[in-house]
């Protein structure tokens, strides 16, 4: 069977995101601050009469911050209750179509690990091997809830 996944770069890194999750792509916009609430959360957009929190990826993986924004993507994703968030990204790469054959299990040991528990699969490719994001592992229950009090 084949999988579609979208592609994107976090620093050095490719990620992906099943393409089913994906609402849409758009360039960066400026958010508004929302006081108290966990730093990787840049803050709320209005897309079309809805708000949107938006996620820097970068600091929820715990890498070195963006250095200029203003190049950065946003990929509107819509979990599993509906609510749809935001995750800003360095840049969109491409749609990926592969089989399942292709795609492996995380290894044990990281798979195992609390902050890794949204690495769904590797993908493995002829000349890199690329980390499949499960979307709705992103975010914690209680993240999920502080979210959907910011729409």
């Amino acid at each position: 069977m084949e999988l579609k996944f979208l592609t994107f770069h976090l620093g050095r890194e490719v990620f992906a995101i099943n393409i089913m999750k994906v609402e849409r792509v758009k360039e960066y916009e400026k958010t508004t601050r929302m006081p108290n609430i966990a730093d990787y959360v840049e803050g709320i957009i209005n897309l079309m009469g809805e708000i949107i929190p938006i996620i820097n990826l970068r600091k929820k993986f715990m890498l070195e911050d963006f250095d200029n924004k203003e190049k950065t993507k946003v990929i509107v994703v819509k979990l599993e209750n509906g609510k749809k968030v935001g995750f800003l990204v360095d840049d969109v790469r491409e749609v990926l179509t592969v089989t399942e054959d292709v795609i492996d299990e995380p290894p044990a040991h990281v798979a195992g690990m609390a902050n890794a528990k949204f690495i769904s699969g590797v993908i493995k490719l002829p000349n890199e091997m690329i980390l499949t994001l499960e979307v709705d592992s992103l975010l914690t229950s209680e993240e999920k809830v502080a979210l959907a009090n910011l729409s």
